[in-house]
């Protein structure tokens, strides 16, 4: 099943032709990262088996999940950036059983270093545990 907001995504990515200028993309991304609040970027909030430090909190508003993060890397602010994107605004049903396939569409995992793309992996695994912790008070 496709998805717009990761179609809108892919189609983005489809209009450069190398991945130094996706790179740059990624980066100017990262200006539209949702901003974690500063007492957020602790231990708790923080993603093991990450490269650089990574922080993600999620918040649940009228039945739909928000997210914000903070990293001390810019092409992993991107990064969040896109993920956030692409999985807020659901109800946390819908984040869990959601297929990221823009990820493989664009060429994302297999252009990021193992230690980032295990990260990345990391990264969008929390997410969705929020999302499974929020169905489940729901429920």
């Amino acid at each position: 099943m496709t998805d717009i907001i990761q179609e809108q995504i892919i189609e983005e990515f489809s209009m450069f032709d190398d991945w130094l200028d996706k790179y740059d993309y990624l980066i100017s991304l990262s200006d539209s990262l949702p901003v974690i609040d500063p007492s957020h970027k602790t231990e708790q909030y923080i993603i093991e088996g990450c490269q650089s430090r990574v922080w993600v909190d999620a918040r649940l508003e009228e039945g739909k999940v928000y997210y914000s993060a903070d990293s001390d890397a810019i092409i992993v602010k991107g990064i969040l950036a896109l993920l956030i994107r692409a999985m807020e605004g659901r109800t946390a049903r819908e984040i869990v059983d959601l297929d990221l396939y823009f990820m493989e569409a664009i060429g994302l995992q297999e252009n990021l270093s193992p230690t980032r793309g295990n990260g990345v992996i990391a990264t969008i695994k929390q997410m969705k545990l929020f999302a499974l912790a929020f169905t489940t008070k729901s429920e």
